[in-house]
């Protein structure tokens, strides 16, 4: 069993580690490896079901350091996922979002402290209750996910475990964005401002030029995404400027009246200074 177990992780890490080469769009990572940690599990489950165990030794391994590896893995990725979705814009809400984020870590482990300290210090005499199924003890704090569970794949406190490993590596990686994030807040604060000083469409076109040419994160981010980001940029409010660019489609003659001319203009200056 445990080559089949070893195999498996390992086909676990590989799929996600693939994905990682084939997938740009961080969202759609997440998604994809989300999908390939679910069928991992599932052919866990199948295999236990069929060969079962052949010591209660044998049944508190698998859940006490098998299982709960899928199981981390699938609820780390689904919380990366849902904090990336749910993230706003601007460094300092982005910050104060991440600290939050914090604080339900430190909630889940002051809720489960006990445990904690017992699963750290690596004791087991009470693994018979924690881990093999169909012991479970009300007074040894049950999570309410396990009674909506299959309880032919669970323990009582298998998922716990789960839940400790996935959290140690959320916290490294809200911990790296908001060092990533500070970072930027410091940067901003030395960095001048600076004012568009051309006209609204003028910068409009430019955006949806950049935007179709797939020179900000290969074409991938939404276009109001860029709209926002220039606006806080260039201090500017670009109103509607999804109007604006069906104006700049309806022009009978000069559609790309800015980028015209800024080819024109470097090409002067260009000439000029060659003539130097």
């Amino acid at each position: 069993m445990d080559k089949f177990y070893k195999k498996a992780r390992e086909d676990l890490e590989n799929k996600i580690k693939e994905l990682t080469y084939e997938q740009d769009n961080s969202l759609l990572f997440y998604e994809k490896a989300i999908e390939v940690v679910l069928r991992k599990t599932a052919e866990l489950k199948v295999f236990v079901l069929k060969t079962g165990f052949i010591s209660e030794k044998e049944e508190i391994h698998f859940f006490k350091h098998v299982k709960p590896v899928f199981v981390a893995s699938l609820i780390y990725h689904n919380a990366i996922y849902k904090i990336e979705t749910k993230k706003p814009y601007g460094a300092k809400p982005i910050r104060k979002y991440l600290k939050k984020e914090l604080k339900k870590l430190k909630r889940f482990f002051d809720n489960n402290l006990d445990f904690y300290m017992y699963y750290r210090s690596n004791n087991s005499f009470l693994d018979e209750k924690y881990f093999v199924r169909g012991k479970q003890d009300i007074q040894l704090c049950v999570d309410t996910v396990y009674f909506q569970s299959d309880m032919t794949f669970s323990t009582s406190h298998d998922y716990k475990v789960a839940k400790i490993m996935a959290n140690d590596l959320i916290q490294v990686y809200i911990e790296d964005k908001l060092y990533k994030n500070t970072e930027q807040v410091e940067l901003s604060k030395d960095m001048p401002r600076l004012n568009w000083t051309g006209t609204k469409a003028s910068l409009i076109e430019l955006i949806y030029a950049l935007h179709y040419q797939g020179a900000l994160d290969n074409g991938k981010n939404d276009i109001r995404k860029i709209a926002k980001y220039s606006e806080r940029v260039f201090g500017i409010d670009l109103g509607n400027f999804y109007q604006t660019y069906l104006e700049l489609r309806n022009r009978k003659i000069n559609r790309t009246k800015f980028l015209d001319a800024l080819r024109e203009e470097l090409l002067r200056r260009m000439g000029e200074q060659d003539e130097k």
